[in-house]
């Protein structure tokens, strides 16, 4: 009798802690600074009102000069974790290839894809979407047209987002021309914020709906260097 009785506040307790776990809030937090050829990415998440943190930063994205690929160095902090990890990518177009082919290979494993990926979206929060950018060809007109396209670029992809996910509130969007001079640069950033349960649920229906056994993924040997 005792055994049972243990037994159901143990399965009492992590049913419990699962509910609670579906009610905690993820934060993600995106910036991006682009100027001429420096690029830098952060991306942070947080959990448990910033108690559990992630934090991945490459602070370089550039071509490599001896192949036709591309050189990522990023540096990746946990939260417990005194050390900061850092890893130096080079990612080639077979690379891009074969993602591109695993995408196509997993929508053909799952059932109603693009509808689990779209219910999930529409429980995402997004918002304090600032995205400023500094354009410059050296020539009015040709810099004039170019910012009405970068214009209307912006104004697809907001649009595209508040269709998918839920705006909290308005974005701040910049142009600002440099009639006399070549410049470019970039800075975007903000907040998206989910809850884990809503997470777990999409998991659960591409379990749900997968189908056909394994998907044969390829891959291709990335090199890295990687040093704490």
């Amino acid at each position: 009798m005792k055994v049972l009785f243990i037994l159901a506040i143990i399965i009492g307790a992590f049913l419990l802690l699962l509910l609670s776990l579906c009610f905690f809030k993820l934060t993600i937090h995106i910036r991006y600074y682009h100027k001429k050829d420096n690029d830098d990415l952060k991306i942070e998440v947080r959990a448990l009102f910033g108690i559990i943190r992630y934090k991945k930063t490459i602070p370089l994205i550039k071509i490599d000069e001896d192949s036709p690929s591309l050189v990522i160095e990023e540096e990746t902090e946990i939260t417990g974790k005194k050390e900061t990890m850092e890893d130096t990518k080079q990612f080639s177009g077979s690379d891009l290839l074969n993602f591109l082919s695993n995408s196509q290979e997993l929508l053909n494993h799952v059932v109603h894809f693009h509808r689990i990926v779209r219910a999930f979206l529409a429980k995402l929060t997004i918002k304090n979407i600032e995205w400023s950018s500094i354009v410059g060809l050296g020539d009015a007109a040709h810099t004039g047209m170019v910012s009405g396209a970068i214009w209307a670029v912006k104004g697809s992809i907001i649009g595209m987002m508040s269709n998918y996910m839920k705006l909290r509130d308005m974005p701040k969007i910049n142009i600002y021309p440099q009639f006399q001079g070549v410049a470019s640069e970039t800075l975007f950033s903000c907040m998206i914020q989910f809850r884990l349960g809503h997470a777990m649920m999409a998991g659960i229906k591409l379990v749900k709906y997968w189908k056909d056994g394994f998907p044969n993924f390829k891959t291709n040997e990335t090199s890295i260097q990687s040093k704490q």
